[in-house]
């Protein structure tokens, strides 16, 4: 008698398992808040943000945030877990601390003005790559092309900039792509539609099926006051 009641004894317990307290279940377990992604990652603000956008990961928005945020009405900008749990694999994080280390070796070397440490560290300077990144993000060319018309209006944007706050072969490379780009715009007879507006000139293209539209801004001669 005594060895079944034991067995019931057992049973029961292994069937209740331990007591899931508040924030331990459900929807509580989906997501995490940018201040936890940070510290799972041990990464900055402008750290997390820019590989963020490099790996193409958004804020998500909770259906109920106050079970989320364990009953708090605290605004709080959230993330999906496996998306966090995703990045924690990136190479570009350990790329990111080799990095830092490199730069407090190099201030200290420059501090106490050695020539010969500092020139073995910039011929060490670490390097890294985004290739790996965009195969992931596009792995054929028609993924890249329904993507392409921001990046389209940034080159456009900036081969139209004659500014000293942006280096000049930024400007030059810019410049080269959108002229290569609208050559082959015109020898492919691609070109839809074109609108002019306050802002600039929208085109639209057609390529490969895919419709790209992006804005180039007026070529305004700029004409400096001579009191200025």
């Amino acid at each position: 008698i005594n060895h079944v009641v034991g067995n019931l004894c057992h049973d029961t317990v292994v069937n209740m398992g331990r007591e899931k307290k508040k924030g331990e279940r459900g929807e509580a377990t989906t997501y995490y808040s940018r201040t936890q992604a940070m510290r799972k990652l041990q990464i900055s603000m402008p750290e997390f943000r820019r590989l963020c956008i490099l790996k193409g990961i958004h804020p998500q928005e909770p259906k109920h945030k106050r079970k989320v945020n364990k009953g708090s009405s605290v605004y709080k900008t959230y993330y999906y877990r496996k998306d966090i749990q995703w990045l924690a694999h990136e190479p570009l994080l350990k790329n990111g601390r080799e990095f830092k280390i490199f730069l407090k070796k190099l201030k200290k070397a420059l501090d106490k003005e050695d020539a010969v440490k500092t020139a073995s560290l910039e011929e060490h300077r670490p390097r890294y790559t985004l290739d790996h990144i965009v195969k992931e993000r596009y792995p054929s060319f028609v993924d890249a092309l329904r993507d392409i018309d921001d990046a389209l209006t940034l080159i456009f944007l900036y081969a139209s900039i004659a500014s000293k706050k942006v280096k000049s072969v930024v400007v030059h490379n810019c410049k080269r792509l959108a002229m290569e780009f609208m050559h082959y715009i015109i020898s492919s007879r691609s070109l839809r539609k074109v609108f002019l507006s306050i802002k600039g000139i929208y085109y639209q293209v057609e390529i490969e099926g895919q419709t790209i539209s992006w804005l180039t801004p007026y070529q305004f001669p700029q004409r400096i006051p001579r009191d200025v």
